[in-house]
Protein backbone atom coordinates (compact mmCIF):
# COMPACT_ATOMS: atom_id res chain seq x y z
CA UNK A 1 0.00 0.00 0.00
CA UNK A 2 1.30 3.52 -1.10
CA UNK A 3 1.90 5.98 1.56
CA UNK A 4 -0.92 9.37 1.04
CA UNK A 5 0.91 12.16 -0.09
CA UNK A 6 1.89 14.73 2.14
CA UNK A 7 -0.67 17.85 1.91
CA UNK A 8 0.24 21.23 1.56
CA UNK A 9 -1.33 22.24 4.57
CA UNK A 10 0.81 19.65 6.51
CA UNK A 11 4.12 21.17 5.15
CA UNK A 12 3.12 24.80 5.92
CA UNK A 13 2.52 23.35 9.55
CA UNK A 14 5.60 21.89 10.13
CA UNK A 15 7.37 25.00 8.15
CA UNK A 16 5.62 27.62 10.76
CA UNK A 17 7.00 25.48 13.61
CA UNK A 18 10.60 24.64 12.74
CA UNK A 19 11.21 27.59 10.73
CA UNK A 20 11.91 30.18 13.30
CA UNK A 21 14.71 28.09 14.39
CA UNK A 22 16.15 27.49 11.03
CA UNK A 23 15.17 31.38 10.16
CA UNK A 24 17.69 32.50 13.02
CA UNK A 25 20.91 29.82 12.40
CA UNK A 26 20.50 30.16 8.56
CA UNK A 27 19.72 34.45 8.49
CA UNK A 28 16.75 34.08 6.63
CA UNK A 29 18.08 31.33 4.27
CA UNK A 30 15.76 27.74 4.85
CA UNK A 31 18.32 26.12 2.49
CA UNK A 32 20.99 23.68 1.49
CA UNK A 33 24.65 24.63 2.20
CA UNK A 34 27.65 24.63 -0.53
CA UNK A 35 31.20 24.15 1.33
CA UNK A 36 33.79 23.16 -1.38
CA UNK A 37 35.92 20.96 0.86
CA UNK A 38 36.43 19.81 4.47
CA UNK A 39 38.88 22.97 4.89
CA UNK A 40 36.66 26.06 3.18
CA UNK A 41 36.26 27.76 6.43
CA UNK A 42 32.97 29.57 5.27
CA UNK A 43 30.50 30.40 7.99
CA UNK A 44 27.19 28.68 7.51
CA UNK A 45 25.33 31.84 6.76
CA UNK A 46 27.96 32.37 3.71
CA UNK A 47 27.50 28.52 2.71
CA UNK A 48 23.52 28.87 2.58
CA UNK A 49 24.03 31.95 0.54
CA UNK A 50 26.58 30.30 -1.82
CA UNK A 51 23.94 28.50 -2.97
CA UNK A 52 21.09 31.03 -3.74
CA UNK A 53 23.25 32.58 -5.08
CA UNK A 54 24.41 29.43 -7.82
CA UNK A 55 20.68 28.46 -8.61
CA UNK A 56 19.65 32.18 -9.14
CA UNK A 57 22.18 32.83 -11.61
CA UNK A 58 21.23 30.07 -14.30
CA UNK A 59 18.15 32.45 -14.65
CA UNK A 60 19.94 35.26 -16.45
CA UNK A 61 17.86 38.17 -14.73
CA UNK A 62 17.69 41.37 -16.26
CA UNK A 63 16.61 44.88 -14.47
CA UNK A 64 13.39 45.18 -14.52
CA UNK A 65 11.66 41.57 -15.19
CA UNK A 66 8.96 39.70 -12.92
CA UNK A 67 10.50 36.80 -10.82
CA UNK A 68 7.93 34.13 -9.22
CA UNK A 69 9.57 32.89 -6.14
CA UNK A 70 7.88 29.53 -5.45
CA UNK A 71 8.60 28.53 -1.87
CA UNK A 72 10.13 31.96 -0.95
CA UNK A 73 10.86 30.95 2.63
CA UNK A 74 10.97 33.71 4.77
CA UNK A 75 12.17 36.03 1.88
CA UNK A 76 16.04 37.08 2.07
CA UNK A 77 16.39 35.35 -0.81
CA UNK A 78 13.87 37.32 -2.77
CA UNK A 79 15.55 40.51 -1.61
CA UNK A 80 19.05 39.38 -2.75
CA UNK A 81 17.24 38.85 -6.20
CA UNK A 82 15.87 42.82 -5.92
CA UNK A 83 19.08 44.21 -4.60
CA UNK A 84 21.23 42.01 -7.18
CA UNK A 85 19.37 42.17 -10.44
CA UNK A 86 16.30 45.21 -9.79
CA UNK A 87 13.72 42.64 -10.53
CA UNK A 88 10.20 42.92 -9.24
CA UNK A 89 9.62 39.28 -7.12
CA UNK A 90 6.19 37.88 -6.07
CA UNK A 91 6.62 35.23 -3.16
CA UNK A 92 4.36 32.31 -2.21
CA UNK A 93 4.37 29.96 0.56
CA UNK A 94 2.16 27.48 2.32
CA UNK A 95 3.98 28.92 5.86
CA UNK A 96 1.91 31.57 7.48
CA UNK A 97 5.16 31.95 9.31
CA UNK A 98 7.14 32.78 6.48
CA UNK A 99 4.68 34.88 4.88
CA UNK A 100 5.10 37.49 7.95
CA UNK A 101 8.46 37.38 8.32
CA UNK A 102 8.90 37.96 4.09
CA UNK A 103 6.98 40.83 4.29
CA UNK A 104 8.96 42.08 7.37
CA UNK A 105 12.15 41.97 5.45
CA UNK A 106 10.66 43.69 2.49
CA UNK A 107 9.90 46.22 4.91
CA UNK A 108 13.03 46.89 6.40
CA UNK A 109 15.33 46.49 3.24
CA UNK A 110 13.79 49.16 1.60
CA UNK A 111 12.38 47.34 -1.57
CA UNK A 112 8.95 46.95 -0.74
CA UNK A 113 7.43 48.49 -3.89
CA UNK A 114 8.81 45.63 -5.74
CA UNK A 115 8.33 42.84 -3.27
CA UNK A 116 5.15 41.10 -2.72
CA UNK A 117 4.51 37.98 -0.61
CA UNK A 118 1.22 35.63 -0.01
CA UNK A 119 0.11 32.44 1.04
CA UNK A 120 -1.01 30.09 -1.38
CA UNK A 121 0.00 26.55 -2.81
CA UNK A 122 2.09 26.24 -6.27
CA UNK A 123 -0.48 23.20 -7.28
CA UNK A 124 -2.76 25.99 -7.78
CA UNK A 125 -1.47 29.34 -8.60
CA UNK A 126 -3.99 32.99 -8.88
CA UNK A 127 -1.83 34.23 -11.41
CA UNK A 128 -2.98 34.80 -15.38
CA UNK A 129 -1.23 33.31 -17.88
CA UNK A 130 2.29 34.29 -18.74
CA UNK A 131 2.22 36.73 -15.69
CA UNK A 132 6.55 36.03 -14.90
CA UNK A 133 9.44 36.22 -16.95
CA UNK A 134 11.05 33.43 -15.00
CA UNK A 135 10.34 31.03 -11.77
CA UNK A 136 12.52 30.07 -8.95
CA UNK A 137 12.07 26.90 -6.96
CA UNK A 138 14.64 26.65 -4.51
CA UNK A 139 14.22 22.89 -2.63
CA UNK A 140 10.61 23.28 -2.99
CA UNK A 141 8.97 21.13 -5.49
CA UNK A 142 10.30 18.09 -3.26
CA UNK A 143 7.01 18.91 -1.16
CA UNK A 144 4.57 18.53 -4.64
CA UNK A 145 1.47 16.25 -3.77
CA UNK A 146 1.06 15.89 -7.63
CA UNK A 147 4.60 17.54 -9.63
CA UNK A 148 3.01 17.15 -12.49
CA UNK A 149 0.85 19.64 -11.64
CA UNK A 150 2.67 21.93 -10.26
CA UNK A 151 5.21 21.76 -13.03
CA UNK A 152 2.05 22.84 -15.31
CA UNK A 153 1.22 25.33 -13.30
CA UNK A 154 4.48 26.93 -13.30
CA UNK A 155 4.85 26.43 -16.98
CA UNK A 156 1.28 28.30 -17.23
CA UNK A 157 2.28 31.40 -15.30
CA UNK A 158 5.50 31.54 -17.46
CA UNK A 159 5.41 33.84 -20.68
CA UNK A 160 6.95 32.11 -23.56
CA UNK A 161 10.68 32.16 -23.39
CA UNK A 162 10.57 32.09 -19.75
CA UNK A 163 12.88 30.74 -17.25
CA UNK A 164 12.92 27.95 -15.13
CA UNK A 165 15.71 27.43 -11.96
CA UNK A 166 14.96 24.85 -9.50
CA UNK A 167 17.22 23.05 -7.24
CA UNK A 168 16.48 20.12 -4.95
CA UNK A 169 17.38 16.57 -3.71
CA UNK A 170 18.05 13.24 -6.12
CA UNK A 171 18.12 10.02 -5.16
CA UNK A 172 21.60 8.43 -5.78
CA UNK A 173 21.53 4.86 -4.67
CA UNK A 174 18.45 2.12 -4.04
CA UNK A 175 20.57 0.56 -1.60
CA UNK A 176 19.47 0.62 2.50
CA UNK A 177 16.04 2.47 1.51
CA UNK A 178 15.14 2.51 4.81
CA UNK A 179 17.51 5.10 5.33
CA UNK A 180 16.38 7.08 3.06
CA UNK A 181 12.51 6.62 4.08
CA UNK A 182 13.62 8.57 7.31
CA UNK A 183 14.99 11.22 5.39
CA UNK A 184 11.72 12.18 3.16
CA UNK A 185 9.67 11.13 6.75
CA UNK A 186 11.71 13.78 8.65
CA UNK A 187 11.48 16.40 5.64
CA UNK A 188 7.62 15.45 4.91
CA UNK A 189 9.24 14.78 1.33
CA UNK A 190 6.90 13.64 -1.53
CA UNK A 191 9.59 13.81 -4.32
CA UNK A 192 12.70 12.17 -4.68
CA UNK A 193 13.90 11.34 -7.68
CA UNK A 194 17.21 10.69 -9.73
CA UNK A 195 18.42 13.78 -12.07
CA UNK A 196 17.61 11.83 -15.57
CA UNK A 197 13.91 11.53 -13.72
CA UNK A 198 14.00 15.05 -12.78
CA UNK A 199 15.16 15.96 -16.65
CA UNK A 200 12.05 13.32 -18.43
CA UNK A 201 8.87 14.97 -15.69
CA UNK A 202 10.16 18.72 -16.52
CA UNK A 203 10.44 17.47 -20.55
CA UNK A 204 7.14 15.94 -20.08
CA UNK A 205 5.47 19.56 -18.81
CA UNK A 206 7.12 21.33 -21.68
CA UNK A 207 9.97 22.76 -20.51
CA UNK A 208 13.32 22.43 -22.66
CA UNK A 209 16.27 21.83 -20.47
CA UNK A 210 19.22 24.20 -21.09
CA UNK A 211 21.55 23.13 -18.20
CA UNK A 212 21.81 20.87 -15.47
CA UNK A 213 24.51 20.19 -12.32
CA UNK A 214 24.55 17.68 -9.88
CA UNK A 215 26.82 18.82 -6.66
CA UNK A 216 25.76 16.80 -4.13
CA UNK A 217 29.09 16.07 -2.38
CA UNK A 218 29.64 19.86 -1.30
CA UNK A 219 25.88 19.98 -0.31
CA UNK A 220 24.77 16.54 1.51
CA UNK A 221 28.03 15.41 1.39
CA UNK A 222 28.65 18.25 3.93
CA UNK A 223 26.39 17.42 6.43
CA UNK A 224 29.08 16.93 8.76
CA UNK A 225 30.60 20.14 8.10
CA UNK A 226 26.78 21.36 8.89
CA UNK A 227 26.68 20.28 12.26
CA UNK A 228 30.11 21.49 13.57
CA UNK A 229 28.83 25.19 11.94
CA UNK A 230 25.32 24.86 13.76
CA UNK A 231 26.86 23.80 17.06
CA UNK A 232 28.90 27.44 16.92
CA UNK A 233 25.45 29.12 17.29
CA UNK A 234 23.94 26.40 19.69
CA UNK A 235 24.11 28.98 22.91
CA UNK A 236 23.00 32.16 21.05
CA UNK A 237 19.86 29.81 19.46
CA UNK A 238 18.96 28.07 22.84
CA UNK A 239 19.34 32.03 24.72
CA UNK A 240 16.71 33.21 22.37
CA UNK A 241 14.40 29.71 21.77
CA UNK A 242 14.95 27.96 24.96
CA UNK A 243 16.39 24.88 25.38
CA UNK A 244 12.99 22.62 25.01
CA UNK A 245 12.27 24.07 21.37
CA UNK A 246 16.06 23.92 20.28
CA UNK A 247 15.87 19.45 21.37
CA UNK A 248 12.49 19.41 19.68
CA UNK A 249 13.91 21.43 16.78
CA UNK A 250 16.61 18.81 16.41
CA UNK A 251 14.93 15.86 16.92
CA UNK A 252 13.00 16.41 14.33
CA UNK A 253 15.69 16.70 11.76
CA UNK A 254 17.49 13.88 12.95
CA UNK A 255 16.15 11.51 10.47
CA UNK A 256 17.71 14.24 7.88
CA UNK A 257 21.12 12.69 8.46
CA UNK A 258 20.49 9.18 8.19
CA UNK A 259 21.05 8.53 4.51
CA UNK A 260 24.91 7.94 3.66
CA UNK A 261 26.75 10.64 1.89
CA UNK A 262 26.49 9.01 -1.79
CA UNK A 263 22.47 8.33 -1.17
CA UNK A 264 21.47 11.98 -1.50
CA UNK A 265 22.22 14.39 -4.03
CA UNK A 266 21.82 18.06 -4.96
CA UNK A 267 20.61 19.14 -8.74
CA UNK A 268 19.92 22.34 -9.91
CA UNK A 269 18.91 22.69 -13.25
CA UNK A 270 17.73 25.56 -15.65
CA UNK A 271 15.16 25.18 -18.33
CA UNK A 272 13.08 27.64 -21.04
CA UNK A 273 9.54 27.74 -21.52
CA UNK A 274 9.65 27.79 -25.64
Amino acid sequence: MSTPPVAAAEVGRVYDERAPIGDALREGQLHMWYWYDDTDDAPLAEAVRRIGRKVTETLGLREGEHVLDAGCGPGETAVMLARTYGVRVTGVTVSEYEVGRARERARHSGLGDVLSFQNGDYASLPFPDGSFDAVLALETLMYAADLDRVLAELFRVLRPRGRLALSDFSLESLCEPERVEKFMRSLKLNVLLPLPEWVRRLEAAGFRIEEHTQCGPRVFGMKSKYLTAAMEHHAEITERFGAEAVTAYSRAHQGFFAPRKDQIGYIVIAARKP
